[in-house]
């Protein structure tokens, strides 16, 4: 019997998603939590690859059981959010079809960047600040480039074993927002000093949402015309492309599947 996992998990304290030797990793705690649980090795296979930092919301895996093990999926799913560390929850956990996979069924996914610009204590931890204004007007209009269907790999991080560079991205936008203690809790804040860029796709290449958002900046802050985005993906190379992003900041936010 195939079974779905519903988690999210802050990224701080594990070196990714994937399984590692010697590194705390977030499928690596699942497959141990699994393994007490059942008294035997369980493998769980997930949506796509995190990196280290990355944090994720509605994050789905999928692991495989015997049929002849009977399973209470609403107590499992308590009994494994008591072994598992505090970064990571389960919740909630379903039977399947037998042919769902969590990586291969996904038809879109998506993720979110938060950058703010004042010091604030509350965004450190989840957000990365930026220590000079930034363009998100320009940086729309260079983010409209990556709409499509293209060969991202002057984004993907130079040593991935992709069998295709190639993504389609339907959505790649800046927008303000208020954080919680901004909007709720009366936190001092301006207008615009906290943006979020969203962007989903397909597909995503191992480091590309943070090569992105590193080479917008660069449009941002006036080093770049917007054109260039179009440009680095008509003929770039990584080493052409902007910095790479802190991950802390970053958010898998969700898959869709058929």
């Amino acid at each position: 019997m195939r079974y779905k996992i519903s988690l999210s998990y802050d990224g701080s304290s594990f070196c990714g998603w994937q399984i590692q030797n010697n590194a705390d990793t977030v499928q690596g705690e699942l497959e141990k939590a699994l393994a007490t649980f059942f008294r035997h090795p369980v493998q769980v296979t997930g949506a796509g690859r995190t990196d280290t930092d990355v944090n994720a919301i509605r994050y789905i895996a999928h692991f495989d059981l015997p049929d002849n093990i009977q399973v209470e999926t609403a107590q499992l799913c308590y009994k494994l959010n008591a072994i598992l560390p505090r970064g990571i929850v389960i919740h909630d956990i379903s039977e399947t079809s037998e042919d769902f996979h969590a990586r291969f069924d996904a038809r879109m996914r998506e993720y979110h960047y938060f950058i703010h610009f004042r010091k604030d204590p509350f965004c450190e931890r989840y957000s990365y600040r930026m220590r000079y204004p930034l363009d998100t007007e320009a940086m729309n209009k260079a983010a409209a480039h990556l709409l499509g269907e293209h060969d991202f790999s002057c984004f993907e991080k130079v040593g991935g074993n992709n069998t295709t560079s190639v993504c389609t991205v339907t959505e790649a936008v800046w927008k303000t927002y208020a954080p919680m203690h901004a909007d709720m809790l009366g936190y001092p804040a301006e207008e615009g000093d906290y943006i979020v860029f969203r962007i989903r796709a397909n597909r995503f290449l191992r480091n590309m949402v943070r090569a992105i958002v590193g080479s917008l900046i660069e449009v941002g802050r006036g080093r770049k015309d917007p054109s260039w985005i179009a440009e680095l993906i008509r003929n770039g190379s990584r080493s052409d492309a902007g910095s790479s992003v802190p991950g802390k900041a970053l958010f898998f936010t969700g898959a869709e599947y058929k």
